[in-house]
């Protein structure tokens, strides 16, 4: 497994941590499609959203923050698996969110949790 794998795969369970500690229920991680990919499937439990949450782990900032890397290209991905997600587990009238959860993992670990993130169709 290459490093940049490692860093994801290590960003995602940090993510998922972090989430459980702020009550959120995680029903589902690394959904495919063949339109994309959602990192994490969540239900806020305080606020009883389903939320769809995209990681991304850096271990510096030299290309950037890591949501930054939620082009406009990923989030149309996003909204894409989203859709079919919710056709598939025949869900409807529910509250939705999107999230990004960045993350630096360097010398010490940063969180940083992006709410209600503005996702163009």
């Amino acid at each position: 497994m290459n490093q940049r794998k490692i860093v994801g795969n290590n960003g995602e369970k940090e993510a998922c941590k972090y989430l459980i500690k702020n009550n959120y229920t995680i029903i589902e991680k690394n959904f495919r499609c063949r339109s994309g990919e959602i990192d994490i499937i969540a239900n806020d439990d305080s606020t009883g959203e389903l939320v769809f949450i995209e990681v991304k782990t850096r271990t510096n900032y030299h290309y950037g923050k890591p949501a930054e890397a939620v082009t406009k290209l990923k989030q149309k991905h996003i909204v894409s698996a989203t859709r079919y997600y919710l056709y598939i587990h025949k869900i409807s009238k529910r509250f939705i969110r999107f999230d990004v959860i960045e993350i630096l993992d360097s010398y010490k670990k940063y969180i940083n949790h992006i709410k209600k993130v503005n996702i163009y169709i």
